[in-house]
């Protein structure tokens, strides 16, 4: 589970929900999805953090609210200009044209008043929403770029993606309609009160049919609430197993499951179509109920006021007004109806994305914390480091060791043994439980990360493209950096000949983490970022593991190149990079038991050995040209 400030941003995977339902589950082969997705439909503590982007626009929000309620206003005056007119324009059956013509320019009036209060509210509300969403997406993606990758490991990136995209666009729903709440429940009480100023028994009369829409939404909530739920819920289940299947087409169609797989997310489609045609149901069932109670309060008003009216009891004028107000009653009490489920998609949006913001920062610098200097010697030293993802089971025990300037050491075990823990404990993306990891005899924990992460440069088992050109991809680490810096890292590596040959050279542009690259290029292309760092200290994790033999020569001659002047923290389960390493470290059970050079370790017979024996033999005889040609051969195939 992700910690989250005040609460946990995941579901437990056997939790049951108060109503004694598990939360749904979205199942792709043995993957499973679970998430509560509803909370309540008003929750005052969401509504105050969501205040918080607000409040800067706070002062378009006043205009919003100024112009929605003029906007009421001529809603419910323009029903008493026409009464007007119909009393004193046209009494005793005579035209009283100043009377009419006062009610003309009135009506006018009227009409300019409600068009400009309209517009400005829509321009306005419109405005506000987007400058809001825009500063939570801002917020959002910028506390996303700090979080601690504990949390990093244990959180679905579409769920994140769901929170950044869905989730905000449920918020602007609700940013836009907000407003209009108001004017409804304004327009709503005033029509009310002028039924009953105009004609007091009329107005009861009129408002008797409000109990049954009352009885009616008595039943209608719960039923509407759960509705709506279960489609939200249905939704979120099938994006999880469309995601899924999208990301792992390759495994997919590897093992022929297309088949089985369309029938897991067919299932889920069709549920997810049902729970929305039923939402659907119940969003609009009331749209009928409030016509047919609309039409019996005009058929009580003409019934009664026109026998009024006949009676000399009321006036023309009256009934008329009330006729349009009654027109008017029952739409705010459509559009909260409709905004209930928004406002209820909008909390459960809103606790999700302040979930994302809660969530707790674990590695952040020290007030008083220090830039590591450029001219740092660049040694590296674990002194007792005792580290675990989960501090009850530590990967690396008591761990202690120390890497000189300018030396390369690797680090060899089986897997689990706590190599990439150690070196991840370098670039401080975690910290340590017990002992201290000192980097140009510095603590990390007192460095900036800013200034550590200058100074040590990473390249990955699986090397990170962005969507962008070549150019910039390798001058990601070094922003500054010149267009001959970057191809001279280029050929360095031995990476220039292979960007020469793409469509646009150095200013091609790389697809989605640079698919439309070889594995083995991909890998040269971060070895020239690593490069063009400039960094003290270079960290390759099993950075040459997923390559070919021929590409691995290539990178072991620019390692030469690399490492020289430079401290290199090495992990690699072939042969030649750990033969050239200065010393050799060996892990076992997140504890070091071996440490020499290769010869050394070879005598001792230990572990090394024995890895060594059974994963690097095979390859220690092979000529330099044989590798070569049979590389040319494969990619001539």
């Amino acid at each position: 589970m992700a910690p989250t400030g005040t609460g946990e941003l995941e579901v437990e995977r056997n939790e049951v929900r108060d109503d004694g339902r598990r939360p749904p589950r979205a199942v792709v082969g043995s993957h499973r999805i679970e998430e509560e997705m509803f909370g309540r439909a008003f929750d005052k503590n969401i509504v105050k953090r969501i205040w918080a982007f607000v409040r800067p626009y706070r002062a378009k929000v006043i205009i919003s609210v100024a112009a929605v309620l003029i906007f009421t206003g001529t809603q419910l005056v323009i029903p008493l200009i026409i009464r007007y007119a119909i009393d004193n324009g046209m009494a005793l059956g005579e035209i009283d044209h100043p009377a009419l013509l006062y009610s003309v320019a009135a009506f006018g009036l009227a009409i300019l008043v409600n068009y400009a209060a309209s517009y400005t509210q829509e321009t306005v509300v419109g405005q506000m929403a987007e400058d809001v969403l825009f500063d939570i997406r801002r917020a959002m993606f910028e506390h996303l770029q700090k979080v601690s990758l504990s949390f990093m490991d244990k959180t679905e990136v579409g769920r994140l993606m769901s929170r950044l995209q869905g989730d905000v666009n449920s918020m602007q729903e609700f940013l836009e309609t907000s407003v209009l709440s108001i004017g409804d429940i304004v327009l709503l009480f005033g029509i009310v009160f002028v039924m009953l100023w105009l004609d007091f028994r009329l107005g009861l009369l009129t408002l008797s049919v409000m109990p049954v829409l009352f009885i009616v939404r008595i039943f209608w909530l719960p039923r509407a609430r759960e509705a709506f739920m279960a489609a939200h819920e249905t939704n979120s289940v099938a994006n999880g197993a469309l995601a899924e299947a999208i990301h792992g087409v390759r495994a997919v169609q590897s093992m022929d499951r297309q088949q089985v797989n369309f029938t897991l997310y067919d299932d889920k489609a069709r549920a997810n179509l049902d729970t929305h045609l039923t939402a659907a149901k119940y969003a609009q069932i009331m749209v009928p109920i409030v016509d047919s109670l609309t039409g019996l309060a005009m058929a009580f008003v003409i019934v009664v006021g026109g026998s009024m009216v006949l009676n000399g009891g009321l006036d023309v004028g009256i009934m008329v007004a009330f006729l349009f107000y009654i027109q008017r009653f029952f739409d705010p009490i459509r559009s909260l109806t409709l905004q209930y489920s928004v406002m209820q998609r909008a909390m459960a949006s809103g606790k999700r994305l302040t979930d994302v913001l809660d969530v707790r920062v674990d590695v952040k610098d020290k007030p008083d914390a220090k830039v590591l200097s450029p001219e740092m010697d660049g040694s590296v030293e674990f002194r007792e480091v005792t580290f675990g993802y989960n501090p009850k089971q530590p990967v690396l025990k008591d761990v202690s060791f120390r890497v000189n300037p300018g030396e390369t050491v690797a680090l060899v075990g089986p897997t689990g043994s706590g190599k990439s823990s150690a070196m991840a404990l370098v670039h401080r993306f975690y910290d340590v439980q017990k002992g201290k990891v000192l980097v140009g005899g510095h603590d990390v924990r007192d460095l900036t990360q800013e200034s550590l992460g200058r100074q040590v440069a990473m390249v990955l088992q699986e090397p990170f493209l962005f969507t962008g050109t070549v150019f910039e991809n390798i001058r990601y680490h070094k922003t500054d950096a010149t267009r001959d810096q970057v191809i001279e890292a280029a050929r360095a590596v031995g990476a220039h000949d292979f960007i020469m040959s793409l469509d646009g050279g150095y200013d091609a542009i790389l697809g989605e983490r640079g698919g439309n690259l070889s594995l083995g290029q991909r890998q040269l292309i971060s070895f020239a970022r690593a490069l063009v760092a400039d960094a003290k200290i270079l960290v390759l994790d099993e950075a040459t593991a997923n390559i070919d033999s021929y590409t691995e020569m290539l990178i072991q001659k620019a390692l030469v190149r690399l490492l020289q002047g430079r401290t290199g923290l090495v992990i690699a389960h072939r042969l030649a990079t750990i033969r050239g390493a200065d010393r050799i470290i060996v892990l076992q059970n997140g504890q070091v038991i071996e440490t020499g050079n290769h010869d050394q370790l070879m005598a001792k017979g230990g572990l090394y050995s024995k890895l060594y024996n059974l994963n690097y033999a095979s390859f220690d005889d092979i000529p330099e040209e044989e590798l070569e040609a049979s590389a040319r051969s494969g990619s001539e195939t």
